[in-house]
């Protein structure tokens, strides 16, 4: 097996971001203990439409006042399971409340999502994960989801089966 497979996606607009972010719910929600996401992107890539998508879908999501915790650094949604939302925008250089939010994520089963991960330190990624890489293009986003883990792997194909439709080579 490939150890980094992938899977590229055509996000032509919003809505099609916010779908995916609804389809990614079920799959990564599916579980005991979820895969976690990693995003990579400039600003106003997506990514926290991504989020939105994905937490609005979850039970609970409906309490979720999703917006980049770029000056908390941690938002924490009242979903199932819950969402621990990290932005490391404001911190290229790293925080040390950084591992204490991701170990009291595992610690609850939760969900992270890790915006601008690129200043993540990798001794930090967790073990399962989907790293999601926002991709230049001509028009709309490109989207390539890296797995890494058992579960990710399986998370990864879910995706790849959901979004048919917005698949493309690349």
């Amino acid at each position: 097996m490939d150890p980094s497979p992938s899977v590229c996606l055509r996000l032509p607009d919003e809505a099609a971001t916010l779908a995916l972010g609804r389809a990614l719910a079920g799959i990564l929600a599916d579980s005991a203990r979820p895969a976690a996401l990693l995003l990579r992107g400039g600003l106003g890539s997506g990514k926290t439409t991504l989020v939105r998508g994905l937490a609005g879908a979850l039970p609970g999501g409906e309490d979720a006042e999703v917006a980049s915790p770029s000056f908390n650094i941690v938002n924490v949604y009242p979903t199932r399971p819950e969402i621990f939302h990290v932005d490391l925008y404001r911190i290229p250089g790293g925080d040390p409340s950084v591992e204490e939010h991701l170990e009291a994520a595992a610690e609850n089963d939760a969900l992270v999502i890790v915006e601008w991960a690129e200043h993540l330190p990798r001794s930090l990624f967790p073990a399962e994960r989907l790293e999601c890489d926002w991709l230049p293009a001509e028009s709309g986003r490109l989207c390539r989801l890296t797995a890494d883990g058992r579960r990710a792997y399986a998370a990864l194909a879910a995706v790849a089966a959901a979004c048919p439709g917005l698949v493309v080579d690349g």
